[in-house]
């Protein structure tokens, strides 16, 4: 091994340089995944909880004994005049805070509004939440990109407005903007903080204020609430509790495996291709490693004679083949590590700035301590496969053939 120690050398490169890029790709990959992720799915409620305006599903002929054995079709069926309030709100959330696989629960009001600017009505949509609440289960204050979240609940008839549109209503922190309910309500409210999804379409028509100042907007009681969002301790469970609860409370329940079907799909497959080309780095250098022992063992024939001659045994000179390949795949696999974090640490470094997410200042890189460990054992895997074969193939040579041809 030292005596050709250049191509060792190369051989322990090509593997501490599979491993480096395994590990920087995973990092940056799963790095943008979770940033990805935390767009949706820390704003994405485990469970959540409302009254939808549907058609009703019997209709009265459908009570009939009269035509009970008929088929009824009918047809232009408008929604029923339900209300968007949960009914009994305060003894669901008494049943909910006594469920201990719930995390955390978050009311909330939503109300149709127009953003009044001269004569031009922009839509828009003002959520009344409890910013502490909001803050602790859905990092709220990770989105509001200038002013305090809890502003909102501690000044009167305030609001943090989208950030697009604010620019669209050139309205700067401390301005007062006018809205229209849906009845035609005039209402005034005070801009103390800007919000920033990321996501632009939402920017332009998302507000937030609190529960009690949207109470107010709309004219209605205390215990006038429109969605209950809940997070559970185990994200899997969402599911089954959502059946649950939509039937225990007769309430529409929509689970976050649901709500981001598509979007899961995306980070598995952006994971899946990562993976793969990682490791078909890691097979690369496995097939490199195999030539140079290979190419080494036809060069080593008289020694391999000698060994044998002089009475080591075929098991002896494969296990030293062997250990020729495993030590190229622990040092090239410790250099490969560390050269991975150093790569990671100055993605890690590089500005990215981005008007869509404001709170990210650089590269995502997702430093998770199981892809040094896959990193390590796949160089371990490939370096043993590859010095196997030409390690059997050594310990097959017959010494008398060599030293006859000589």
């Amino acid at each position: 091994m030292f005596a050709r120690w250049r191509q060792t050398m190369v051989a322990a490169v090509g593997v501490t340089f599979s491993i480096a890029m395994f590990i920087t790709l995973l990092g940056f990959m799963n790095g943008l995944n979770d940033m990805l992720d935390s767009l949706i799915l820390n704003r994405t409620p485990h469970i959540h909880l409302y009254n939808e305006i549907k058609p009703t599903e019997i209709q009265p002929i459908n009570n009939s004994n009269e035509y009970k054995n008929s088929y009824n079709f009918i047809e232009s069926i408008k929604p029923s005049g339900g209300r968007l309030e949960i009914y009994n709100y305060a003894s669901i959330m008494k049943t909910l805070q006594n469920d201990n696989r719930i995390f955390g629960i978050a009311p909330k009001l939503t109300a149709q509004v127009f953003y009044n600017l001269g004569d031009i009505d922009l839509t828009g949509i003002i959520n009344g939440i409890d910013p502490i609440i909001e803050n602790k289960l859905f990092e709220f204050n990770n989105y509001v990109t200038k002013g305090n979240f809890l502003d909102i609940k501690n000044i009167p008839n305030s609001i943090i407005i989208g950030k697009a549109a604010a620019d669209k209503m050139l309205a700067e922190i401390g301005d007062v903007i006018q809205i229209t309910t849906s009845k035609g309500e005039l209402v005034q409210l005070k801009v103390v903080g800007y919000f920033q999804s990321g996501i632009q379409d939402i920017d332009k028509v998302q507000s937030y204020a609190s529960i009690e100042t949207v109470q107010k907007i709309l004219g209605k009681t205390k215990n006038y609430v429109t969605d209950i969002n809940i997070k559970l301790n185990d994200l899997n469970s969402a599911p089954q509790v959502a059946k649950e609860y939509s039937k225990l409370f007769d309430l529409d329940a929509v689970d976050i495996q649901t709500a981001n079907a598509q979007f899961e799909t995306g980070s598995f497959v952006r994971s899946l291709i990562s993976y793969a080309v990682g490791i078909t780095l890691l097979i690369v250098a496995g097939f490199g490693i195999y030539n140079i022992l290979n190419m080494m063992i036809f060069e080593k024939m008289d020694s391999i004679a000698i060994l044998k001659a002089t009475g080591f045994s075929g098991k002896e000179v494969n296990n030293i083949f062997i250990t020729i390949g495993l030590a190229i795949g622990i040092v090239g696999g410790v250099f490969g590590l560390l050269f991975g974090l150093i790569f990671s640490i100055i993605i890690d470094f590089i500005p990215f700035v981005t008007r869509a997410i404001p709170t990210v200042k650089t590269y995502p890189v997702n430093y998770d301590i199981k892809y040094y460990f896959i990193g390590i054992l796949f160089a371990m895997i490939t370096t043993y496969i590859a010095g196997y074969f030409p390690a059997k193939k050594a310990s097959k040579i017959d010494p008398v053939i060599i030293i006859r041809g000589k």
